[in-house]
């Protein structure tokens, strides 16, 4: 079994550069949008380039990220997993920029980083030639471009690719080469199905209804969590306590962005004893998921400034550090 001691002390030099408590409270001080770039340019954000578009900052940190994994790892694909889901984000907007009109930007509309292309999906979906994607998308993609031909409706072709992208989750993380990898791919997959489930009785569907909707993920019973959401999200929350997700369950009677907020949290508490490896994978895969959590939250603390949130309203949004 190959060790990574050389790339985890890498990594560990990287992690001093996450931003800190310290640096989101200052974050959370400055007085605008723009000098809160302006500190993360200090920082080395954006390359250090002093830019004051936030997107692009943002995306150069994203970018840095997985620059730093393929020099680490090489054209190697141990860290698929985590980028699958963008692979699925794409075709949902291959399918609706095609048949649907959308009339947007790519670059608004799709998210580079997958693991096929953003293009080469859009290609397959426009030549409707599927045989090109791989298999474990082909029928989804067929599926939901069909529905949305014949329906126009827009939810149910996402909901028929979220459940394919769930279930390319689900099995990935069997296979996973690390358990950090397994561990996310589940988190991710639990949370999702959480979510449709109340999204599906929100929109007056059954339990019967929500069922075929979810992905089967570890420690969450596909049955009982859709007569849970049948009830409405104090139901759910009432079945996630008897789970290893009851941590969830506090957030999700509050609302939907506490939720979400501590998916990403408890994801972040999942990967920190990867702090003490020395030798698996699993720090390179906690590192970016930490990253991506870190600009995840950036992002909202830059939007709520720009839009002039109450700070404390903004500091409720913001995800743990890695740290």
């Amino acid at each position: 079994m190959k060790d990574y001691i050389y790339e985890v002390a890498r990594i560990r030099v990287m992690e001093n550069g996450l931003l800190s408590k310290a640096d989101f409270d200052q974050l959370l001080a400055a007085p605008d949008h723009e000098a809160a770039l302006a500190y993360l340019a200090d920082r080395g954000w954006g390359g250090g380039a002093g830019t004051s578009d936030a997107e692009a900052m943002l995306k150069a940190e994203e970018d840095a990220a997985w620059a730093l994994m393929k020099e680490l790892l090489g054209e190697g694909h141990e860290l698929d997993i985590l980028r699958l889901t963008r692979d699925y984000h794409n075709l949902k907007a291959a399918i609706k920029d095609i048949y649907a009109s959308s009339g947007l930007a790519p670059e608004r509309l799709y998210r580079e980083g997958g693991t096929i292309p953003a293009e080469e999906i859009r290609r397959a979906v426009e030549d409707e030639n599927y045989g090109r994607l791989p298999e474990a998308m082909q029928e989804a993609a067929v599926q939901a471009q069909q529905a949305l031909s014949r329906t126009g409706d827009g939810q149910l072709c996402d909901s028929i690719i979220d459940k394919a992208a769930l279930d390319a989750l689900t099995a990935a993380a069997q296979s996973a080469p690390d358990p950090v990898l397994a561990e996310y791919a589940v988190t991710l997959a639990v949370s999702a199905d959480i979510r449709i489930a109340i999204r599906a009785a929100a929109a007056g569907k059954s339990a019967a209804e929500i069922i075929p909707l979810l992905a089967e993920a570890p420690d969450l019973n596909r049955s009982m969590l859709a007569e849970a959401a049948a009830g409405g999200k104090a139901s759910v929350a009432e079945y996630l306590r008897s789970t290893p997700y009851s941590s969830l369950a506090d957030a999700l009677s509050r609302s939907m962005s506490a939720f979400e907020c501590a998916c990403d949290d408890l994801m972040i508490e999942r990967i920190r004893p990867q702090k003490g490896e020395a030798i698996m994978m699993g720090p390179l895969a906690a590192y970016v998921i930490a990253r991506e959590t870190e600009i995840k939250s950036v992002r909202l603390l830059l939007t709520g400034l720009q839009n002039g949130l109450p700070r404390e309203q903004i500091r409720e949004s913001l995800r743990q550090c890695y740290g």
